[in-house]
């Protein structure tokens, strides 16, 4: 809780305010999903980064559908190594 208010979303990002902001971390608790929070957030993001700079992130698979609905672009060329556990 925020100030006696249940929090609903955050978002995460590492940026050089310059090229690029990714966005390691968008999540938003199941109870809220579909009122526009994760939409928010990122218009939010992008608001305060400007259009100079791009925003990038790596999506779990069953969230790939809110991504392109808010008009992100899919990448073909992003690499990855796994994290050991």
């Amino acid at each position: 809780d925020i100030d006696g208010r249940p929090l609903l979303g955050v978002a995460r990002g590492v940026t050089d305010f310059s090229w690029v902001c990714y966005i390691s971390e968008l999540a938003v608790s199941a109870s809220a999903q579909g009122l526009g929070i994760g939409k928010g957030l990122m218009d939010e993001a992008r608001r305060q980064l400007g259009t100079s700079v791009a925003i990038s992130l790596i999506s779990m698979p069953d969230a790939v559908g809110f991504y392109e609905r808010i008009g992100m672009t899919r990448m073909p060329d992003a690499f990855w190594f796994s994290r050991k556990r």
